[in-house]
């Protein structure tokens, strides 16, 4: 979803099905079919989500390698779950036999009733103290040819050497969370991509871009030519839900990650009626990212906005069809174009004005 006409690149990744909301039966195909759409539709990659409560994310990943020919899989690591060499040797292994690049997701924590399951007491910062030394084994296994050794606070390694190499061009992207101020500081020591949850747009301004430059946003879009199709086509896929909102309720009680508190919280001060940032889908817990809503011209403009913020990386939500990836891809063009014009600050303040 990269305008190469345009001076601004962007790095577009999609969301694969999670294994507990497709029956067994179905969900091998929905995989497979998720990674062509997003495929066909120009994205990058594709975000396989781990959790305990899912098939392993790297066996998923396999299928999505299997059945694309340059799709890369995003890949949420949780260090709870495997030595970081392991986790090396996959992305090598990954490299030798299919000559793809892996990106990592690398997640810190989140729900504490699945960490207690793990008997995982870290806190919150601490734990992105410990990602940082678990990353940086995996970065260092990946790319040296010859043995490493690294001794920290949470893991030790002695003359430890990844066998095959990777090329260099195949090494992986690296992603952590940066809504907290400490996933934050662990993306920038990492040299990672810093993944937020966007604010309304109209929230940005010039004081946000060195926050914001090279980062990235989780964000769901529906848009059509019309925005009453677009909106209806919202109401029709996420009504509102009293079970999903008082599930929505238990699930903020027993997580300490600072982006769910903090869409939380935007949605219970803000009042965004008439903008298309949308947040009925995570408040009746159908998902877990803002929606942006409405015809091409409007989402084109908040898109672009967020692309002078800073923004240069885009998660979306899972999708409902390959169609609707077809109308996202339309808007991404759109707001690539745009963005390359609004560079200056007096362009920008214009285009909020749009």
């Amino acid at each position: 979803m990269v305008d190469t006409l345009s001076e601004v690149q962007l790095d577009v990744f999609c969301t694969c099905p999670q294994s507990i909301q497709v029956s067994r039966e179905r969900y091998v195909d929905e995989v497979k079919a998720v990674a062509r759409w997003s495929e066909e539709c120009g994205c990058k990659g594709i975000l396989v989500y781990t959790d305990n409560s899912l098939v392993d994310p790297w066996l998923v990943s396999q299928v999505i390698l299997q059945n694309t020919k340059k799709l890369c899989p995003l890949v949420a690591v949780q260090p709870a779950y495997m030595h970081p060499y392991a986790v090396a040797k996959i992305v090598s292994s990954f490299a030798h036999l299919y000559e793809r690049r892996i990106f990592l997701n690398m997640v810190a924590g989140g729900f504490t009733t699945d960490l207690a399951a793990l008997n995982d007491t870290t806190p919150h910062d601490k734990r992105y103290a410990r990602l940082i030394e678990y990353t940086s084994i995996i970065q260092q296994l990946l790319a040296n040819s010859g043995p490493v050794t690294y001794e920290g606070e949470f893991y030790t390694i002695r003359n430890l050497k990844m066998t095959p190499p990777v090329p260099a061009p195949l090494l992986p992207g690296v992603f952590v969370s940066g809504s907290s101020e400490a996933g934050f500081l662990a993306a920038k020591a990492l040299g990672a991509t810093a993944v937020k949850y966007p604010k309304p747009v109209r929230d940005y301004g010039q004081a946000n871009s060195q926050e914001c430059l090279g980062s990235g946003v989780r964000v769901g879009i529906i848009t059509r030519a019309s925005a009453d199709e677009a909106w209806r086509i919202a109401h029709e896929r996420f009504p509102t839900d009293k079970k999903g909102q008082l599930t929505h309720k238990l699930a903020m009680k027993v997580s300490d990650s600072s982006w769910h508190k903090q869409l939380s919280e935007v949605a219970a001060e803000s009042n965004i009626e008439e903008t298309p940032y949308w947040l009925v889908p995570f408040e009746n817990y159908k998902t877990f990212c803002p929606y942006l809503v409405g015809d091409y011209e409007t989402v084109s403009n908040e898109l672009a906005l967020y692309v002078v913020a800073g923004y240069e990386t885009f998660i979306l939500d899972i999708p409902a069809s390959k169609e609707e990836l077809s109308h996202t891809s339309e808007v991404f063009k759109l707001a690539a174009k745009k963005a390359s014009t609004w560079k200056s600050p007096s362009a920008h303040l214009t285009a909020q004005a749009v």
